[in-house]
């Protein structure tokens, strides 16, 4: 079956905050995600299919249905644990990052897999079925419309989120395997709002709204009446612009991989939090990892106050405290300012 065309990331138009955030969950997964807000037709599930094509690749273990990394054997799955402690040998293949998405109608087996019991029961070993937070190990989870999401599933999605792994237990019978994803959601804050645990379990958030610069605006609709006439042409002529955007970020990834966490973030990150009043350690930890990826992203090795200043209006605003029906707003130009005027020592 012929490969449906994805749009390409670099062809977006506009839109910069969206991308940007995205980009730094992959060159810092830590970071703990993103949920794009938005009304409809902003690109915003767009983005994050065309961000798959830039995802790199990982070592797993081959053969393995969770795809285990193979550089964190102290998080192997059942199966693995039990091939090592019987003597038998793993081995090691190369496969691509990519998007898994989760449909607003799955069941909570399909999420979380099954267990065969009288399997189980007749023979004495566990027999599971993977479901889609099998599939999202090592990868992005994507839900659309997020806030629609039944409370269960919920549930379960910050379960695993915060443990990185999944559990199942059926009949007195469990079984475990890592869960690591990168959660990231889109939603049409018109159509509902999200539960606030699960809006503090994305580490960044960002608004997105239609163009309004006339120029742009043609631009996107150009650039997709163009895609949908020649698909393969238009692929073509974002070839070079995809694969420049590839190496940026494994260069990035190299580059985060050995930094190290100076005292002037970390004293920046904190100031701000209780600066703005945030409740939880969550955010200055979010604080300190975008911006140490935003540095990477940008080609330095070490983060700055301004590297932190940069991701704060992604990563604060929904964590502000507010009254009922007040929106979070940061005031970026104030939260600068005085910033600049703490560290100016």
């Amino acid at each position: 079956m012929p490969r449906h065309p994805i749009y390409p990331f670099t062809a977006l138009v506009g839109q910069n905050e969206m991308k940007e955030v995205l980009l730094l969950n992959v060159v810092n997964p830590s970071i703990g995600g993103v949920l794009i807000r938005g009304e409809k037709g902003t690109a915003k599930s767009t983005a994050v299919r065309s961000l798959g094509e830039l995802l790199p690749s990982r070592d797993v273990v081959k053969g393995c249905p969770f795809h285990c990394n193979w550089d964190a054997p102290d998080h192997f799955c059942s199966y693995c644990q039990e091939t090592i402690a019987s003597g038998g040998s793993l081995e090691r293949e190369t496969i691509p990052m990519r998007v898994v998405e989760l449909p607003l109608s799955a069941t909570e087996d399909r999420v979380a897999g099954t267990l065969d019991i009288s399997y189980a029961i007749s023979t004495g070993r566990k027999r599971f079925e993977p479901g889609i937070l099998a599939e999202a190990n090592g990868n992005i989870l994507y839900v659309d419309e997020v806030n629609l999401l039944d409370d269960h599933l919920v549930d379960l999605l910050l379960d695993a989120a915060a443990m990185g792994m999944n559990f199942v237990e059926r009949e007195g019978v469990s079984f475990s395997h890592p869960a690591k994803f990168i959660l990231i959601g889109t939603m049409n804050p018109e159509e509902g709002d999200l539960r606030p645990q699960l809006l503090d379990r994305f580490g960044l958030v960002v608004d997105v709204h239609g163009e309004r610069d006339p120029v742009n605006r043609v631009e996107v609709i150009k650039r997709r009446v163009q895609f949908e006439s020649d698909p393969e042409g238009f692929l073509n002529d974002f070839q070079t612009p995809q694969e420049e955007m590839k190496r940026r970020l494994i260069d990035a990834r190299e580059r985060m991989a050995k930094a190290r966490v100076n005292s002037d973030i970390l004293e920046a990150a904190v100031e701000i939090s209780l600066h703005l009043g945030v409740d939880g350690h969550r955010a200055d930890l979010t604080l300190v990892k975008a911006a140490m990826a935003w540095a990477a992203l940008s080609g330095r090795d070490d983060a700055t106050t301004d590297d932190v200043l940069k991701v704060a209006r992604m990563a604060l605003p929904h964590r502000m405290r507010r009254q009922p029906f007040e929106e979070s707003k940061l005031d970026i130009r104030e939260l600068d300012k005085w910033l600049r005027e703490r560290f100016s020592r």
